[in-house]
C-alpha cells in the first residue's frame, strides 16, 4: 500500500510540474506580441451604414460606381478580364437563374472588401489587442489583431482572410492576407485570386463619420494595385439584428418557382350553342 501511494504522488508531481513548463512555454510564446500591443489612438467604436455614391442606383448601374465607387474599370489581367466576362453576363443580367449563381445566394461568406457592400449595418468594439467587426450580414465576425502578432500562415486561404492590424495617428492600418479565390470583389463579378492582398486604412473623418480607404493588391488578377474609398455613417441609435442566410437560402426556391412560366392548360372544345 505504501509502495502505491508513494508511485501516486511521484506522478501527480510529474503531472504538476510539466504543467507548469507548457504554461510557462505558452506565456513566453505571448510575451513579444503583448509587449507590442499599444493603445488605441482613436475610437472607432459604434454602429455604422455605408453611404451609397449619389445618384446610383440598384438596377442599371455601373456596378464598379455603386460598389467601390470606382468611375472606370479595374487594371485587370487576361486571367481575370476572362473571368470577369462570364460573370458580367451571369450576374449583370436579368435572368435570375444566372444572377442567383453568385456565390453569396449559397450562402457562401462574401470575403472582403465585399462584406462592406451589402446594405447592412455594422458595428465596431475595440478591445485591448483586437479590434473586431460584427457584421449584421449572416452575423459574420471579423477580428483585426492588434497586439503585434504577424500572419497566420498555417491556416491555410480562408474565405475573410487573415487579418492583423496597427495604428498610425489616429488610423487603424489593416493588413489581410490568405484569402481563397472563390470570392469575388463586387456584385457584377471582379474576381481574384488565392494571391489578394488587401490593405484599409480605417478613420473617423467627423464625430459621425468613419471612412474605410481600401487598396487591392492581386498581381494574378490586376495588373498593379487599385484603390478606392468608403464612408460610413453613424447609427447610434440602432441596433446590429438577426440575418441568417441559411433561413432565406429558400428564396432561391421561392423565386424559381415564382419566374416559372404558367403551364400551357389544355384547351378544351368548343361547345355548340343549342339550336333554338
Amino acid at each position: 500500500m505504501l509502495k502505491s501511494s508513494k508511485s501516486l504522488l511521484l506522478a501527480m508531481l510529474a503531472f504538476f510540474f510539466v504543467s507548469c513548463a507548457a504554461f510557462a512555454q505558452t506565456a513566453a510564446e505571448a510575451a513579444p506580441a503583448n509587449s507590442q500591443m499599444t493603445a488605441p489612438a482613436a475610437d472607432l467604436s459604434g454602429i455604422w451604414m455605408r453611404l451609397r455614391d449619389k445618384g446610383a442606383t440598384a438596377r442599371g448601374y455601373p456596378g464598379i460606381i455603386l460598389d467601390l465607387g470606382q468611375p472606370t474599370e479595374l487594371p485587370m489581367t487576361l486571367w481575370a478580364a476572362t473571368k470577369y466576362k462570364v460573370n458580367s453576363a451571369m450576374y449583370h443580367g436579368d435572368d435570375p437563374d444566372t444572377v442567383l449563381s453568385d456565390p453569396v445566394f449559397s450562402c457562401y461568406p462574401p470575403g472582403v472588401p465585399r462584406i462592406y457592400l451589402f446594405g447592412f449595418p455594422m458595428q465596431i468594439v475595440q478591445i485591448p489587442g483586437q479590434v473586431i467587426m460584427l457584421f449584421e450580414y449572416d452575423h459574420f465576425v471579423r477580428r483585426i489583431y492588434t497586439d503585434g502578432r504577424p500572419h497566420d500562415m498555417n491556416q491555410g486561404p480562408l474565405w475573410m482572410g487573415d487579418s492583423i492590424g496597427k495604428w498610425e495617428g489616429d488610423t487603424l492600418v489593416a493588413d489581410t492576407v490568405s484569402f481563397n479565390d472563390k470570392s469575388l470583389i463586387d456584385r457584377v463579378g471582379h474576381p481574384h485570386s488565392d494571391a489578394l492582398h488587401v490593405v484599409e486604412r480605417i478613420r473617423r473623418i467627423d464625430p459621425n463619420s468613419l471612412e474605410i480607404g481600401i487598396t487591392v493588391e492581386d498581381p494574378k488578377a490586376y495588373t498593379q494595385p487599385w484603390s478606392t474609398k468608403l464612408i460610413f455613417e453613424s447609427k447610434a441609435d440602432w441596433k446590429i439584428m438577426e440575418q441568417i442566410c441559411e433561413d432565406n437560402a429558400s428564396f432561391i426556391d421561392f423565386n424559381n418557382k415564382s419566374t416559372a412560366k404558367p403551364a400551357t392548360a389544355a384547351k378544351k372544345p368548343a361547345t355548340k350553342n343549342p339550336a333554338k
